[in-house]
């Protein structure tokens, strides 16, 4: 059997309306590509019946399904989904079909292309954005993203839709496990090289901003926590840095492999 070259986590939690089709499009997209993949799907309990779908989708799709005992934390649901998956390149995206999967291969092929440690989807430089998305909201992530930059050359260090070596995150302690995890990594993991992609976020979930008093105060620590990190003595340097053009992203898609 050919070793996984991809493992893709994906936390749930009320997703059965979606989790199938998720499922169906990025493995859909292996398939296209010929990757030797697979999805790791980390559900917390979801009293709507998530997990024991994704246990049954588990028996047509190259999927991976955790259980966890309730809602802990969506930094800790991709480090345990990180554990058990089978890769050397780790991979996390949303649930809620805002991430698109055909942008992965290109993802995969920056990664190689540019020897980076980690890729980030980015909604923030040329060629990104977000549809779908309230004036309010997308103002409010990119305030977020705008307090990161002491810590990250990232522009969309909120991205939850990106891909790390596991030799640059292995053993790596993150201390914001229900926050940003991208930007976890981007400070605490062993990064020495950054890429970011653009894409386009699709929003399609109802109802308001998950942003309140306690989520903006968790993310202010969680800020505070990683300046301290970043220019401690002794840090390492921050990541070389490279922005990716879209024509970039497109020529970097990998040729499908041929039929074994």
């Amino acid at each position: 059997m050919t070793p996984n070259v991809l493992s893709i986590v994906v936390p749930t939690y009320n997703e059965r309306d979606r989790v199938e089709n998720l499922v169906d499009e990025v493995c859909a997209v292996f398939r296209a590509r010929r990757l030797a993949a697979e999805l790791v799907i980390v559900d917390d309990n979801s009293p709507d019946g998530t997990g024991a779908l994704a246990d049954r989708l588990a028996d047509r799709y190259p999927l991976r399904v955790v259980h966890r005992s309730g809602k802990l934390g969506l930094g800790t649901a991709v480090i345990d989904g990180f554990r058990v998956a089978s890769s050397d390149i780790l991979g996390v995206m949303d649930a809620d079909l805002s991430h698109p999967a055909d942008v992965v291969p290109g993802m995969l092929g920056i990664l190689h292309a540019t020897s980076s440690d980690m890729v980030v989807a980015s909604r923030y430089i040329a060629g990104g954005g977000s549809k779908n998305w309230s004036a309010l909201r997308l103002l409010m992530s990119r305030f977020a993203c705008v307090l990161a930059a002491p810590v990250t050359p990232v522009r969309d260090a909120t991205s939850g839709f990106f891909l790390v070596r596991r030799a640059a995150i292995e053993g790596v302690n993150i201390a914001a496990g229900g926050f940003k995890i991208c930007l976890e990594l981007l400070v605490r993991g062993r990064i020495r090289s950054v890429a970011e992609v653009p894409y386009v976020f699709v929003g399609r979930t109802a109802g308001e901003s998950k942003m309140n008093l306690r989520e903006a105060t968790g993310y202010l620590k969680q800020l505070l926590d990683l300046c301290a990190v970043r220019f401690a003595k002794g840090a390492p340097p921050r990541p070389h840095y490279h922005r990716v053009s879209p024509q970039e992203l497109r020529d970097a898609v990998p040729s499908a492999s041929p039929s074994r």
